[in-house]
């Protein structure tokens, strides 16, 4: 009998896995199919308001890279007082149950809370707003990645670099990241990867400028926003385009999976 409900089980479970992927490859098929019908090399030469995706990729890339300007550092102080520091105190439990909950949280909800603490206050969306709202759906996975990522790191270096008189700063920075940090940079491209494809927090923060800007303090283009707009859109040229930046991101978003993944296994 138990022979009989294992086989049930394993075969449910086949059956969910081909499901799942026979639509993941219908989408990805459907999309480079129309994607790739759709880019040509002025769509990287002109800004959207002459069908071209310039702005559009410029500013996702701009608010991504200030993202993770933003989000790197204070992720990985976190992590390294929750490892090095809290000394398996309660408060250091509840910061990564805490971290945990913040990974999974919505980011719509993310985008909301900037909107009321960031763009309420100043009347209008901005740049700024779009990063932030990016760096705290960032720093959870940095944060964890780091904390894990340093908790491998055997003892016996910790308390060799102590033994030399180092201080406890110096051991940290010049023996326990360098030990852990193949691992802690592919949580960092991870993270990179998850935030560059988000849309809804952008739609309340960064708002859907169709201009190319540098400037962070208005509002700012977006590639994912555009996409959603222009996607609604009676144009067929525009939804044309819409294709064109699903796939470019599709893309851009794999290459940086497979390079977290390339890592890890150079290193291993």
């Amino acid at each position: 009998m138990r022979f009989l409900i294992n086989k049930i089980v394993l075969g449910l479970s086949i059956l969910a896995a081909l499901i799942g992927l026979v639509f993941l490859f219908w989408i990805l098929i459907d999309l480079t199919i129309k994607g790739v019908g759709a880019i040509d090399w002025h769509i990287f030469s002109n800004d959207l308001v002459n069908n071209g995706l310039r702005n559009l990729l410029i500013g996702q890339f701009m608010l991504a890279l200030t993202a993770v300007v933003i989000g790197v550092p204070i992720g990985m102080i976190a992590g390294i007082y929750l490892q090095e520091y809290s000394y398996g105190s309660k408060y250091a439990e509840f910061i990564r149950n805490l971290s945990d909950v913040m990974m999974s949280a919505p980011s719509i909800v993310i985008g909301v809370f900037v909107y009321a603490i960031v763009v309420n206050p100043v009347g209008h969306a901005n740049g700024w707003a779009g990063s932030i709202a990016l760096a705290i759906m960032m720093i959870p996975i940095v944060v964890r990645t780091t904390d894990d990522m340093l908790g491998l790191v055997p003892k016996e270096l910790r308390e060799a670099g102590i033994a030399l008189g180092a201080p406890k700063y110096k051991v940290i920075f010049d023996i326990i990241i360098k030990a852990a940090k193949v691992g802690i940079t592919t949580g960092i491209l991870l993270a990179f990867a998850r935030i560059a494809g988000e849309t809804a927090p952008l739609l309340f923060t960064s708002g859907n400028s169709q201009f190319f800007t540098m400037n962070m303090n208005q509002e700012f283009p977006s590639l994912t926003v555009a996409i959603y707009n222009l996607a609604t859109m009676p144009d067929e040229n525009l939804v044309k385009i819409a294709w064109a930046g699903a796939f470019i991101l599709t893309v851009f978003v794999l290459l940086i999976n497979l390079l977290g993944r390339y890592v890890i296994r150079e290193k291993k």
